[in-house]
């Protein structure tokens, strides 16, 4: 029993002296979003904390791409020690599973979840010059006309489609889903009434509404936004109830990293997300902190990818 013990307590010892170590080398965080997207944007404001905190290089490496593949695939290769880190959205942990026949990897064994970065809600878009004043108003002309209004994204499976096929989904509604090519374009071809409505974060979607252009209806949080306080929430707005949409990413660290340095890494970022200029910078793409512990985070992960396989499934949505 004391020898139980002893090797306890110095493999305790010995862990606790690998977090205090670590860093040893420079870090490397791989996003799989292109330069100057608001994701990647973010994530560097952060390395530029981390840096200063640990003390070595911090290291943001662009590899979009390939639905994300690419990066991931780059990321797999890593050695677990924590020195190779991976940003992922909600896209590539709840509803690719379920999109994909076959995966390059698995969402639940690959990875170990350090802590989320932000999340952002979307907003209901029409043509400034639309009748439709509220959800409800779309609804019931969806109703009334199956298959006659459209909504657009720019791809299958983001969380802008899958939100609108949420919408879809609680109010047994039916509309077409409209692609574009990239976000710039979608919300263009919203705000000149070529599409009834649009989903739509600040990022993407906040430049056709500050010109006239595009109008905001509501918002799919569960309250109103305080930078948005005349925007009603979806249910407000005459559509269901309990509805919200998020867009959010996370960073993580390869599965068997030593639980020392993971708790280390997500408490230092922990404290670099709550410095009151990371939170500013945020703000300005419509983004905010997204304060979860770990066993917290686990939940609503495992939350969402029931909510979206069930609603890719009854839509019959698929990539390959």
């Amino acid at each position: 029993m004391k020898k139980t013990i002893a090797a306890g307590a110095l493999l305790a010892l010995a862990t606790a002296a690998l977090a205090q170590e670590w860093p040893t080398k420079p870090v490397r965080i791989l996003t799989p979003f292109p330069a100057g997207a608001g994701p990647e944007a973010v994530v560097r404001v952060l390395a530029e904390k981390l840096q200063k905190k640990w003390g070595k290089p911090v290291i943001v490496e662009n590899k979009p791409g390939g639905n994300g593949f690419i990066a991931i695939s780059e990321f797999k290769r890593a050695v677990p020690d924590g020195h190779d880190l991976i940003q992922l959205d909600n896209v590539h942990l709840v509803a690719y599973p379920h999109l994909f026949k076959r995966l390059p990897y698995d969402a639940q064994k690959d990875f170990e979840q350090i802590a989320p970065l932000f999340r952002t809600y979307f907003f209901v878009g029409v043509p400034s010059s639309s009748a439709y004043k509220t959800v409800g108003d779309i609804l019931a002309d969806a109703k009334a006309r199956a298959n006659a209004l459209n909504y657009g994204s720019w791809s299958v499976g983001n969380p802008v489609h899958l939100g609108s096929a949420l919408l879809e989904s609680a109010t047994g509604t039916q509309m077409q889903h409209v692609i574009y090519k990239e976000t710039s374009m979608l919300y263009t071809a919203a705000a000149n009434g070529e599409l009834d409505f649009a989903l739509g974060s600040l990022a993407t979607a906040g430049p056709m509404q500050r010109t006239g252009k595009l109008k905001f209806i509501a918002v799919t949080a569960p309250k109103r936004l305080p930078a948005f306080p005349d925007v009603p929430t979806v249910a407000e707005s005459g559509g269901p109830s309990n509805f919200e949409v998020t867009g959010w990413t996370t960073l993580a660290a390869p599965k068997g990293v030593p639980p020392a340095v993971a708790e280390k890494i997500r408490a230092d970022l922990q404290a670099a997300l709550a410095q009151p200029d990371l939170k500013e910078r945020y703000a300005t793409f419509g983004y905010e902190p997204f304060p979860a512990t770990s066993e917290q985070f686990k939940a609503f992960v495992a939350a969402e990818t029931t909510k979206y396989g069930d609603v890719i499934k009854r839509a019959k949505i698929s990539i390959d």
